[in-house]
């Protein structure tokens, strides 16, 4: 509740490794893995070649198959990567590390419902050993992504290549499809709870907090009054970190408490809430918190609705634009200095593939054509924020092979790819025969992309 939201298999391993790092972890039952290849001083058994292979199929959803030997050389080149970032003295920091544990924590949480849960579903002793095979896992990703980072860090592309390579495409009937995209504009009107619902709630909250202070457990009026969806697992109670993926109110407060310290009520984006700290670990804090949120009442959601039929109407009717109105009413602050353009969480662009969208998002414009509104709706989020919205289809493309200057950025992003590639490729080939290399005997038969059996010439 808490946390704030190709076809290379290169991109694909590095994306999968978090995932399946409780995966790769031998159990004391298991018997001991074979190991396939070493290279440097990284090695690669053969259960890792097994888990990844299932991981790029099932999330392929069955349409990319891969063998053991495509697997070992994809592997095999992550190991490179990790292994020559510590001879070339990447830095890769702890608060980098513990930052991208703790997401991996929360997110594992918010599936399982709980830490003890994903503890058991990954097979770990506990959570600090869950924990630490995290950070090893997420410091090799991070050596891998900073030694690919410095050996393309001086690549870009001109104009000029970016032609020629979109030439040799098209001689060679290989110009890619470009799916159906959509650009959206949204005005949000947000229905805010009374000033003496707050005032009920803050005053809650206070007199919780005096019955604690009294003797009364936290625990328990947590589970009894708290609205924070994890409460039933955990009784409220969180580990973090300054760098834990937790909101900006709620960090801040914790690591400004004593041991047993209990805060006043506090506001943030889900409501207002109480914490208490139990106890300091290093760099972590293990508090408890109550949620409670404003209750918004039907009188204000249908005020709220009635205003907005107003402002579309007027849209509609020619007497202000949709990006006035955004900028003139839209209470959404991502959204509102920008004529209410929405941009695409995965990707951080501007559009979105019409059939690879939010799902929430998806009937509420599939029939739209440019130009057109969509109907009113009505959105909660996961913060018990309730709003009302409406959605301009700016701009509409439908699925289309490729053109230059139709598809100008998106070739040049293909270009500098396939160019980074090249120099990844090159350093490979080049890093290999400077590094020890040993592959296990059921691999030896294997054909390989590059030289990595040198050692049997």
């Amino acid at each position: 509740m808490m946390q704030s939201k190709t076809k290379t298999l290169k991109n694909t391993s590095i994306a999968f490794a978090l995932f399946l790092a409780g995966l790769t972890t031998l159990n004391a039952q298991e018997k001991i893995d074979g190991v396939a290849v070493v290279v440097g001083k990284n090695i690669v058994l053969d259960s890792d070649i097994d888990k990844f292979k299932q991981e790029v199929e099932l999330r392929s959803e069955g349409k990319v198959k891969i063998s053991n030997c495509e697997m070992l050389e994809e592997l095999m080149q992550q190991k490179l990567l990790a292994h020559h970032a510590v001879i070339d003295s990447v830095v890769v920091s702890q608060s980098e590390i513990d930052g991208r544990v703790d997401r991996s924590i929360a997110f594992f949480t918010q599936e399982y419902g709980s830490e003890e849960k994903v503890v058991e579903a990954y097979g770990f002793n506990d959570i600090e050993d869950l924990k630490k095979e995290l950070a090893r896992v997420q410091k090799e990703n991070l050596l891998i992504e900073k030694e690919q980072q410095k050996i393309t860090e001086d690549i870009d592309v001109t104009p000029e290549e970016i032609r020629v390579y979109f030439k040799g495409l098209k001689e060679k009937g290989e110009l890619p499809e470009i799916p159906a995209e959509v650009v959206l504009n949204q005005l949000i009107l947000k229905a805010e709870p009374t000033q003496e619902e707050v005032d009920r709630v803050v005053n809650k909250l206070k007199e919780i907090k005096k019955e604690i202070e009294e003797g009364a457990s936290f625990k328990l009026k947590a589970i009894i009054n708290s609205e924070d969806p994890a409460v039933a697992q955990n009784g409220g109670k969180y580990v973090i970190t300054k760098d834990s993926p937790f909101i900006k109110e709620f960090k801040e407060t914790a690591f400004s408490l004593d041991v047993n310290q209990i805060s006043e009520p506090i506001k943030s984006a889900f409501g207002y809430h109480i914490l208490q700290l139990h106890k300091v670990k290093g760099n972590q804090r293990e508090v408890s918190h109550i949620l409670m949120q404003p209750q918004i009442s039907d009188e204000k959601l249908k005020e709220t609705k009635e205003e907005i039929e107003k402002i579309v109407a007027e849209i509609k009717e020619g007497k202000i634009t949709f990006e006035e109105a955004v900028a003139k009413y839209s209470e959404d602050e991502e959204t509102k200095n920008s004529g209410g353009l929405i941009v695409n969480p995965y990707t951080q662009e501007p559009s979105f593939e019409l059939t690879r969208m939010p799902p929430e998002l998806y009937p509420r414009i599939s029939e739209l054509n440019k130009g057109d509104l969509s109907d009113i709706y009505y959105d909660e989020t996961r913060e018990g924020e309730k709003m009302y919205g409406v959605i301009l289809m700016k701009d509409k493309t439908d699925n289309h092979t490729a053109d230059l200057v139709q598809d100008y950025v998106r070739m040049q992003q293909f270009a500098l790819a396939k160019k980074k590639e090249e120099e990844i490729a090159k350093w490979t080939k080049e890093k290999i025969q400077e590094t020890y290399l040993k592959l296990g005997n059921d691999y030896k038969d294997c054909t390989f992309k590059k030289d990595w059996k040198k050692e049997n010439k």
